[in-house]
């Protein structure tokens, strides 16, 4: 069960947590084979949970303070309950920003049914908004999923799936997810009410109702989980990737958190400034200390011996270590999620030149295209299962990508040209046009006006091929009524003077 502290951290919104587990033994309607493979799917969900539960709280800011207990003043550690450092939301949401999915291209030699299937699929299921959402989810968690499922009208559904809602085991001889298990429904306090399982060829949604478990079964027939999971850098031995979120960057967000609250005590300090009165007893001070300070005139009278008392003030320390130690930590946190360190909230003395800073963005770029490859299987995968498609008609199926780097329109206009002016099957191709600047969805509306141009062009064809006849009758039927009105011409008419 996930603790009140926890809970409390979230702002009062309870995660999901699986002390009322059903017994899988005891659901009605769960083949026997299977009983093994969806217990195993219940422990890794709740043995993954704990750890994606602490990523989310750093990724909305709800860290708690891990104090040591030496130099922070009580009053003010128990008022600072809002921590003012976001860096895993902007190492997760920076890298996100670079991952835009902008459709699907499919080849021109295939099939126009394929094409409106596929662009179907696509706005019947917002897939530019759903793969945007998984994408932050699979930066925050390492991995999060899609499943595909068919409605009660038989239209394909592709539904997104958190990490916290989700687990699966993977099958390391054929390379794919082997099983998954997605939550669907949940009471106010966390507690799981339904969950779905996704097996080879099977579906188990599992409900509960007055009390009782209940499994429908259904058969997909497609010899595979229909699930397709997106992994930020997956390895060999980590098959479902790592968070950007990782021990490091939370170690580094808790030291910056404890040091900026040392700088807001040492800047309390600053506001009162300490004043010792040697040979005067305290007595002789209001007891509002602040209106002491802040008053216009201030006075005490002599000792009893008629000495004056001497007055000292303490310097105060200085808050410079917390900002050299503050930037510090930025650079560190820079180097572990490639983010420029401006975009950290820190600015160097020198400020970076216009290659400096694109050379920092690049590393950042060179990640989300290798990240933009690895999701367009799982998409391609995600098309596949929704369409039944075989391989062939699959492989004529592109998922594109918004451009990683920003490039100028000059630069842009220059490489176009010079390509185009050797190639001039580049010039109208798409990946010509891409490269000139146009988007995806720019591209679609050249080809569409494209095709009426080439459309009303045909037409006029057509219809000036139509009247072709017509008109050469009506000039065969003038000239033959202009021959009978002026007559045959006489010999010496017809022969030309010499």
């Amino acid at each position: 069960m996930v603790s009140s502290e926890i809970v409390a951290a979230s702002g009062g919104k309870p995660f999901l947590y699986g002390s009322v587990l059903p017994e899988v033994r005891g659901i009605a309607g769960i083949d026997e084979a299977d009983w093994d493979v969806v217990e195993r799917l219940l422990r890794v969900w709740v043995a993954k949970q704990p750890g994606n539960v602490l990523r989310t709280l750093y990724y909305d800011a709800h860290e708690r303070l891990k104090d040591f207990g030496i130099s922070m003043p009580g009053r003010i550690k128990s008022n600072m309950v809002m921590p003012p450092v976001g860096w895993p939301a902007k190492a997760v949401r920076t890298l996100a920003d670079l991952s835009a999915f902008e459709g699907f291209r499919v080849d021109a030699a295939a099939d126009g049914a394929l094409k409106g299937d596929v662009d179907m699929l696509f706005d019947g299921n917002a897939l530019d908004t759903t793969v945007a959402q998984a994408v932050v989810s699979a930066y925050k968690h390492s991995c999060s999923f899609l499943t595909v499922s068919r409605g009660p009208d038989g239209v394909p559904r592709i539904i997104p799936r958190s990490a916290e809602w989700s687990s699966a085991v993977w099958d390391t001889p054929r390379n794919r997810i082997g099983s998954a298990m997605t939550i669907t429904d949940a009471d106010e306090n966390g507690d799981v009410t339904g969950f779905s399982i996704w097996l080879p060829d099977r579906l188990y949604q599992c409900s509960k109702t007055g009390g009782r478990w209940i499994a429908d079964a259904q058969s997909t027939n497609w010899g595979r989980p229909t699930v397709a999971a997106l992994c930020y850098d997956p390895q060999l031995d980590r098959p479902f990737g790592r968070s950007r979120i990782s021990r490091p960057l939370m170690s580094l967000t808790d030291i910056a958190y404890r040091t900026l609250v040392r700088m807001e005590g040492n800047a309390e300090f600053y506001s009162a400034p300490k004043v010792w009165f040697l040979g005067l007893d305290r007595d002789a001070f209001s007891k509002d200390t602040w209106s002491s300070l802040i008053s216009a005139i201030n006075a005490v009278s002599r000792d009893e011996n008629g000495e004056i008392p001497a007055m000292q003030q303490v310097q105060q320390a200085s808050m410079q270590p917390h900002s050299d130690m503050l930037r510090t930590i930025a650079m560190l946190v820079a180097s572990e999620t490639s983010l420029p360190v401006n975009d950290l909230g820190i600015t160097m003395d020198n400020p970076a030149s216009a290659e400096a800073m694109a050379a920092a963005e690049r590393k950042l770029s060179r990640e989300a295209d290798r990240q933009n490859r690895l999701f367009s299987r799982a998409l391609k995968d995600v098309v596949g299962m929704a369409l039944n498609l075989p391989a062939d008609e699959l492989n004529r199926i592109t998922p594109v990508w918004a451009p990683t780097r920003e490039v100028s329109d000059a630069a842009r206009a220059d490489y176009y040209a010079k390509i185009a002016g050797v190639n001039a099957d580049f010039a109208d191709s798409d990946v010509g046009l891409m490269k000139a600047g146009l988007t995806f969805q720019e591209i679609q509306a050249f080809r569409a006006y494209q095709q009426r141009m080439k459309a009303q062009k045909n037409i006029e064809a057509l219809r000036a091929r139509t009247l072709q006849p017509q008109q050469q009758t009506e000039d065969a039927t003038v000239q033959q009524e202009g021959n009978a009105t002026t007559g045959p011409r006489s010999v010496e008419e017809q022969t030309p003077p010499r």
